[in-house]
């Protein structure tokens, strides 16, 4: 992998990390992530986007992996860059997602691919990406994971929440009623989905006598 300057969709000017060994066999080259926080998240999510170097070309494949630590310690020599200690994801393949950009004439095509993984515990981890002969540019690495924002809701204020550690996941998430509320039949919930999204209500709050709900249940006043 070589980091070279490049240009965006706008004609700014990126550093971007491309490869190009099609023409020598048994390829074996690996670029890797500064040490990325965890943040608590518990599933983390990679957007890619890059480019074949070569027009009419799409053997831009390359591996996605991840390797977590409780600290920076990343060196030339560590992680050893194999599979096992580092876990793969994927395969990133060109395929029909390609994108067009016209860039004063000049046509670049753009892949983008998002893939997730998890269970995640440690501190923080490492993104590392292999090339096993392709001929393409990296252009962009976006990681993120995430989270259901805090909502007032039936009465009942729910704090910021993170997702799940898989896609599936429904994080349970326990209301606190709004000032001079007060919970009626059941303990209030809701659920924090893989896309963070609230789900699945569950009970709710009413204001207490001498006061109304106001602001769309937002204020017992």
């Amino acid at each position: 992998w070589e980091e070279v300057s490049g240009y965006d969709e706008n004609m700014n000017t990126i550093r971007t990390y491309q490869v190009c060994n099609v023409f020598n066999a048994n390829q074996n080259n690996w670029v890797r992530t500064k040490y990325i926080q965890r943040r608590g998240a518990q599933r983390i999510h990679v957007e890619m986007n890059s480019i074949p170097n070569v027009t009419g070309s799409c053997k831009e494949t390359f591996n996605l992996y991840y390797f977590e630590y409780d600290k920076d310690v990343a060196s030339k020599v560590f992680p050893v860059w194999m599979e096992n200690p580092w876990i793969k994801v994927d395969t990133i393949a060109a395929d029909e997602s390609f994108s067009q950009v016209d860039l004063g004439g000049r046509v670049m095509k753009i892949n983008t691919e998002v893939r997730s993984f998890g269970p995640v515990s440690r501190k923080g981890f490492y993104l590392a990406f292999q090339d096993y002969g392709a001929c393409m540019s990296l252009i962009a690495v976006k990681v993120f994971y995430r989270k259901c924002p805090r909502v007032i809701r039936n009465g009942a204020i729910f704090e910021e929440t993170l997702s799940g550690a898989e896609s599936t996941s429904l994080v349970s998430a326990r209301g606190t009623c709004v000032p001079n509320g007060e919970e009626v039949d059941v303990p209030i919930k809701l659920y924090c989905n893989g896309d963070g999204e609230w789900l699945v209500p569950i009970g709710r709050c009413v204001c207490k006598a001498g006061y109304e709900s106001v602001d769309n249940g937002t204020m017992c006043r």
